[in-house]
């Protein structure tokens, strides 16, 4: 995986925590050759990598592609992953601070919804997950 051109689409397959590892240290760099601020980068990695942990805990495994956003004169970047896990089975409940299947605290999701400037999650049981967010440069 390389920082890619900026109109190629980048995707990552997430198995393993080494694939994380990898799909983190691309994100970094993709960021980087786009002159992103350090406080902007570490937005995009801290919510990458909370949905890449996401996807090894609850599904095993899936993929991350990620492309430059544009929301008028503001550039950015737009990360969705994807997992073919048992899915959510209520989004909404997902959400909310401190609701965790798992015995986390169950700060993971509404996390990332609130560090982002869009962000779009669709599921349903026995159907995986997509999540989308995308984080604009100031």
């Amino acid at each position: 995986m390389s920082a890619g051109s900026p109109d190629q689409d980048e995707r990552v397959a997430i198995a393993s925590d080494r694939d994380l590892n990898i799909a983190i240290a691309d994100l970094r760099a993709w960021c980087r050759a786009r002159g992103f601020e350090n406080t902007e980068t570490t937005k995009v990695i801290t919510a990458a990598s909370e949905i890449g942990r996401n996807i090894l805990k609850y599904a095993g495994s899936g993929h991350m592609e990620y492309r430059s956003a544009f929301a008028g004169a503001r550039s950015g970047i737009q990360v969705s992953a994807f997992d073919s896990g048992p899915g959510i089975a209520d989004i909404g409940k997902a959400l909310e601070d401190r609701y965790s299947t798992s015995g986390t605290l169950g700060l993971g999701l509404p996390g990332v919804k609130r560090l982002v400037d869009r962000f779009d999650i669709q599921s349903a049981p026995g159907q995986g997950t997509r999540v989308t967010f995308t984080i604009l440069r100031r």
